[in-house]
């Protein structure tokens, strides 16, 4: 483990996923205390995108930007909203200087796949129509989001490839959730990682999927073909039990002509880019917008 994250793991709320109510407040209060990003030169708009039913969504617009991002925010399907990702999309948004659309999809168990899904294709939609609007090419819209967050931007290109819809310029996937199998060397072996461990996984899924069966929009990794797909860019921490299964879709994605690049950061557990004072989470979130800018520049 890397030291200077090693000593902020027991500040770190438990948020087991067993009482998810109680966890989404958790994660508020862990968001509340993130240094917030330096929005002074763009507009921050909180909009409402027509859908059944209409999904919130917060629109970071700097200026002159060179594309735009539906962005997910992480929490394992069940947590987090468009405060708590505020850190992280106003970050996003400066210093890629991309137009970032935050979206606040619907929660699980309240709302099981595909309620999240659904929201993001339609937040994807609205932004390719919109596009003028927003100051974008609607060619230059991408896909992105941290963990589960990462999981629904990999459904949503896998969606938008199959029914012909909106088209994506590329994937930002980091420490993405794609596989409810759980069948990876990663998934069985870290049973007590910090913040993301097997059971806490687990529960994840359940909490999202309920007693129905995983499609590929459900969990990406079922999917078995993956050509066609847009360029994606793929970060996983050394530490977090969903670690392989996101190396492994990146390589398939490789073996059938997408170009990826691909990041596994060493001594960093799920989410510890959190702790800002790292110089490891300094270079992860670096690396992101820079990642990000050069794709909706390309």
């Amino acid at each position: 483990m890397d030291p200077e994250l090693e000593a902020f793991i027991p500040l770190f709320p438990p948020a087991d996923l067993i009482d998810p109510v109680n966890d989404r407040k958790l994660l508020a209060e862990l968001a509340a205390g993130v240094p917030p990003p330096d929005i002074a030169d763009m507009a921050v708009e909180d909009r409402v995108v027509p859908g059944a039913p209409d999904v919130p969504v917060r629109i970071y617009l700097p200026r002159q930007a060179s594309g735009a991002i539906v962005w997910l925010h992480g929490g394992g399907y069940v947590m987090g909203d468009v405060d708590s990702e505020h850190p992280w999309a106003g970050r996003l948004a400066d210093r890629a200087g991309a137009v970032v659309l935050s979206v606040n999809f619907r929660l699980a168990p309240e709302h099981r796949f595909p309620a999240a899904l659904d929201d993001a294709y339609a937040v994807l939609a609205w932004a390719a129509e919109h596009a003028a609007e927003l100051g974008v090419d609607p060619g230059r819209i991408a896909v992105g989001g941290h963990s589960a967050g990462g999981g629904l931007a990999a459904a949503l290109a896998l969606r938008a490839r199959d029914q012909q819809g909106p088209p994506i310029c590329f994937q930002l996937l980091n420490q993405p959730s794609l596989d409810d199998r759980m069948d990876t060397w990663s998934a069985r072996n870290f049973t007590d990682t910090p913040w993301s461990y097997r059971d806490k996984v687990a529960r994840s899924w359940r909490h999202y999927l309920g007693d129905a069966e995983a499609t590929p929009y459900a969990a990406p990794a079922r999917a078995t073909d993956l050509s066609g797909l847009p360029p994606a860019y793929m970060a996983t921490a050394e530490f977090d039990p969903i670690r392989d299964e996101a190396i492994t879709y990146a390589l398939r994605l490789l073996r059938v002509g997408v170009s990826v690049e691909l990041h596994q950061w060493p001594g960093t557990f799920h989410g510890s880019q959190a702790i800002l004072s790292a110089e490891v989470s300094q270079r992860q979130i670096a690396e992101l917008s820079a990642v990000l800018r050069r794709a909706l520049a390309e």
